[in-house]
């Protein structure tokens, strides 16, 4: 029965959490500011920044949200998401949540 509510709370969160008018294309714009850290893909060549093209909108949404309140601290994205609004975010997260990730497993 546990297993059925978490599954359930996720899935209300993923529809709340996924921005309604939220623009890709003015997201890839934004991004370029993101570049420098986390690649033009969003695949970083940082070991200090993380991967984030692929990433579901619930997750990228509130890493945003937390570097912008101050719940999550880190010196660079601290600083940068302070200056993030709603829709910025919402653009974002919807640029590198539809870049699409594949892996192949070496044979």
């Amino acid at each position: 029965m546990r297993a059925r509510e978490l599954l359930a709370a996720v899935a209300v969160l993923s529809l709340a959490a996924a921005p309604a008018f939220a623009d890709a294309a003015a997201g890839k714009d934004k991004a370029q500011a993101c570049a420098a850290c986390h690649g033009l893909d969003g695949l970083s060549q940082m070991p200090n920044a993380p991967h984030i093209a692929g990433q579901p909108e619930v997750y990228l949404k509130a890493q945003l949200e937390a570097f912008r309140s101050g719940a999550r601290v880190n010196e660079m994205m601290s600083v940068v998401a302070k200056g993030l609004s709603d829709e910025d975010i919402d653009d974002l997260v919807a640029w590198y949540s539809a870049i699409e990730v594949t892996a192949k497993p070496p044979e």
